[in-house]
């Protein structure tokens, strides 16, 4: 078992060898692979900080609760603190009558016409707040339809259409992402397998002479997928080193503009799991260029 691990070891180093005797061809590989891999990589950590974003804005969600204007106020007490006991409300705020057209009145700046009304128009409202784990635009709506269905309610009003579409947009940004991804990491098998094809045909002769001596296929391959396999992992750290580099470019305007919109959104890097995840599409995204570039190529050279 030792042996086994030190022949890798050899040839893993030998492999290193090679690719750092031609720096100027590896590094031009390693950078196309890098910002092959850096466009979705990029594009995923920009959809993760906009959804963080927008549970932000979901957790100001409420629902508005007009109730019946024949309803009394000891009745919408009562209904208030009924609601209280319901999952998913985390605070129930109470308006009567007048105090929604007091503050009708101090918004609207319809004092004058309003205080001409014989009458006050405007029903008693609740306005409830719906807990964190109900703040997603499906929970918020199974609310509103059960809180429509109490007697003293006339309109449950939620204004959150923009979210919901908003919601939409980023799961059909979220698809885009993984078909790009996708194309990008055909991309990617494309460049390597060129690379690896080139490197056997630059070896040719050696591969020949080690046929001739004996050597298996699984000892000509070990090297190849070894190269593949760095340069597929190297190009994923130029990936991630890009996509830190924009972020950090980017953070402080988006920073600035969330400060005038009043809020302390902070841009987020790329989490440890997404950039282990990235690595590992890029190392093995090269190994497996580097088994089917040899695979098909290595079968066409044979001693003569």
């Amino acid at each position: 078992m030792i042996s086994y691990l030190l022949r890798h070891l050899q040839v893993l180093f030998y492999t290193l060898g090679q690719l750092t005797a031609a720096p100027l061809a590896t590094l031009m590989t390693v950078a196309v692979i890098g910002i092959t891999l850096a466009l979705p990589s990029g594009l995923y950590v920009l959809l993760e900080n906009m959804q963080r974003m927008t549970a932000h804005w979901e957790g100001g969600a409420q629902i508005s609760l007009f109730l019946q204007t024949t309803t009394s106020d000891s009745a919408a007490q009562k209904l208030a603190e009924k609601l209280r006991r319901t999952p998913g409300v985390a605070e129930i705020e109470y308006l009567s009558a007048d105090d929604a057209l007091l503050e009708f009145k101090q918004l609207s700046g319809f004092g004058e016409a309003l205080d001409a009304l014989d009458s006050n128009p405007l029903p008693p409202v609740l306005v409830v707040w719906p807990a964190p784990d109900y703040s997603k635009p499906q929970a918020l709506e199974a609310l509103r339809k059960s809180f429509s269905k109490f007697g003293e309610v006339d309109i449950a009003q939620l204004d959150l259409e923009w979210v919901k579409r908003l919601h939409i947009i980023l799961r059909l940004a979220q698809r885009g992402v993984l078909l790009l991804g996708g194309l990008l990491g055909m991309a990617v098998l494309l460049v390597i397998s060129n690379t690896i094809r080139l490197a056997i045909f630059n070896r040719k002769d050696e591969i020949q002479i080690i046929k001739l001596i004996g050597g298996t296929d699984a000892f000509i391959q070990r090297p190849f997928l070894y190269s593949g396999w760095l340069q597929g992992t190297l190009g994923a750290i130029m990936a991630w080193l890009l996509v830190t580099l924009g972020l950090a470019l980017l953070a402080g305007p988006i920073g600035d503009l969330a400060i005038l919109y009043g809020s302390q959104f902070n841009l987020a890097n790329m989490a440890l799991g997404p950039s282990m995840a990235l690595l590992g599409i890029g190392g093995g995204l090269g190994w497996l260029a580097s088994r089917i570039a040899v695979g098909r190529h290595l079968r066409a050279i044979e001693p003569t």
